[in-house]
C-alpha cells in the first residue's frame, strides 16, 4: 500500500513528539525554585546515591519562653521591604537532628506584629513553622502550634523573605553550621556580609 507524503511527514512528526521527554515545572527552574536552585534538596541527592546515609528523623520540638523584647535582635532582609526582622537570641538552638530552631518577630510600619517559632534544616534547605504567637499587651504572650506544620523548601528568589537571609547569612553558613556559639556571634554582629563595604564582616 502506497503511503502519501503527506501522511509520511505526518507520522514522523508524531514519532518526533513521542521521543521529547516531559520536564516537570520545578526542574525547569520555576518560581517555586529552592536555594539550590529547585525543589531537589541535598538531602534527596544524599538518600539516592549513598545506600550508606542513615535516615534523618526529626526529634519532637520544645517551644521556648515567649519573647522579651530586650533579647531581640534585628536583621536586615532586604530595602525591597519596610518590615522590621528580629531573632529571639535566647530561643536559638541545635537539635540533636542539626534542625536550627529560632523565634522570629517580624513588625510592620503600621505596627502589626507577627511572632512565630520556626526550625530550618541547612542540609536540604527547608524551614518549618512550628507554632504562632499572641501578644497579651503586658510584655508577654501565648503559643498555638501549628496543626498543619510541614517542612517546606526556601525560596531562593524570594527578595523579601527572611529565611532565606537567615540561611545564608547567619544559620547555615559554613563556619556556623552545628555551631551554637558562631551563629549568635553573627547575630550580634549583623551576620556574614556586610552590605555596607560590600564584604565579608570580620571576625
Amino acid at each position: 500500500m502506497r503511503i502519501t507524503f503527506a501522511l509520511f511527514v505526518l507520522l514522523a512528526a508524531f514519532a518526533l513528539f513521542l521521543s521529547v521527554p516531559i520536564i516537570p515545572a520545578h526542574a525547569a527552574g520555576g518560581s517555586e525554585s529552592s536555594i539550590w536552585g529547585d525543589s531537589y534538596g541535598l538531602a534527596d541527592f544524599e538518600r539516592d546515591f549513598d545506600d550508606d546515609t542513615k535516615a534523618w528523623k526529626e526529634v519532637q520540638a520544645s517551644i521556648p519562653p515567649y519573647p522579651k523584647a530586650e533579647n531581640l535582635i534585628p536583621f536586615e532582609v532586604s530595602s525591597a521591604t519596610r518590615n522590621k526582622h528580629f531573632v529571639d537570641l535566647p530561643s536559638v538552638s541545635i537539635g540533636a537532628d542539626g534542625v536550627v530552631r529560632y523565634t522570629v518577630v517580624v513588625k510592620s510600619p503600621a505596627g502589626a506584629e507577627t511572632v512565630s517559632f520556626e526550625g530550618m534544616r541547612c542540609e536540604s534547605g527547608e524551614r518549618k513553622l512550628y507554632a504562632f504567637g499572641r501578644a497579651d499587651g503586658q510584655g508577654g504572650g501565648e503559643w498555638s502550634r501549628n496543626r498543619y506544620a510541614r517542612w517546606d523548601v526556601i525560596k531562593g528568589r524570594q527578595q523579601t523573605g527572611y529565611h532565606r537571609e537567615l540561611y545564608f547569612h547567619y544559620f547555615c553558613v559554613v563556619e556556623s553550621e552545628g555551631n551554637l556559639k558562631t551563629i549568635h556571634h553573627l547575630l550580634k554582629t549583623g551576620g556574614l556580609y556586610d552590605r555596607r563595604s560590600g564584604g565579608l564582616f570580620s571576625p
